[in-house]
């Protein structure tokens, strides 16, 4: 029996699982009636359309949680980043319910700093429903910036009075650079050989006190003694 054409298209869309453990802060994840994230990636390019549609399913009750994590956060922004040890990063932004009902997507925007100039690596366009957006594959020592805009509804056809169409929101935007795997073994490994040897050195400091102490004293001691008849 063959899988329905949904199911086929959710797995070859289906994004690296991730480590969730305790639950996520409060207005960080989507309504309980959005099981699934629709997107697009669009092709490179100015052109805006084209791209397949994918979905996948919301990162509920994920937190980031070190050594397997880093969270970028900048203050006062509803748009935060973090960077997992499996070189992935995780997205996520919240939105007032107010201003979630004036939203039709979300436009991502992906670009990474080289040598002299910035690259673009991913543009995303994705569903209202979707408060979290999983980027795989980023390189070690490459500083990142993600932008997230959220657009707003367009006026509908049978509209009573054509009305301005509501300005879009600023985008907001988060960096990060992912740390190299590489460094953080060389920074674990001599993490663990400093440690064993400050315990050799306590260890050996306590022996030579031990014989000093208890060997070397009476072995001074005995030429002084003398017999008086």
């Amino acid at each position: 029996m063959r899988a329905p054409p949904l199911l086929l298209l959710l797995a070859a869309c289906a994004p690296p699982p991730l480590s969730a453990a305790a639950p996520t802060p409060p207005g960080w994840e989507p309504a309980a009636d959005a099981p699934w994230c629709p997107y697009k990636v669009l092709p490179e390019g100015p052109e805006a359309g084209g791209g397949r549609l994918c979905f996948r399913s919301p990162a509920r009750g994920f937190r980031c949680q070190a050594p397997g994590c880093a969270l970028h956060a900048p203050a006062g922004r509803s748009l935060r980043a973090s960077v997992l040890r499996n070189h992935s990063v995780l997205l996520q932004w919240r939105l007032a319910p107010a201003a979630a009902r004036r939203v039709r997507a979300f436009a991502l925007n992906c670009s990474w700093r080289g040598a002299y100039t910035r690259f673009p690596c991913e543009r995303v366009l994705l569903g209202a429903s979707c408060r979290d957006y999983l980027l795989p594959d980023v390189h070690d020592g490459v500083l990142y910036r993600l932008c997230l805009q959220p657009l707003p509804l367009r006026a509908g056809p049978t509209a009573p009075a054509p009305e301005p169409p509501e300005p879009a929101e600023p985008a907001e935007c988060v960096e990060f650079t992912a740390e190299p795997a590489g460094m953080r073994h060389i920074v674990v490994a001599m993490t663990a050989v400093g440690g064993s040897i400050c315990v050799m050195l306590v260890v050996i400091c306590l022996l030579v006190a031990y014989i000093t102490e208890n060997l070397m004293r009476p072995a001074l001691a005995r030429p002084g003694l003398r017999r008086h008849p």
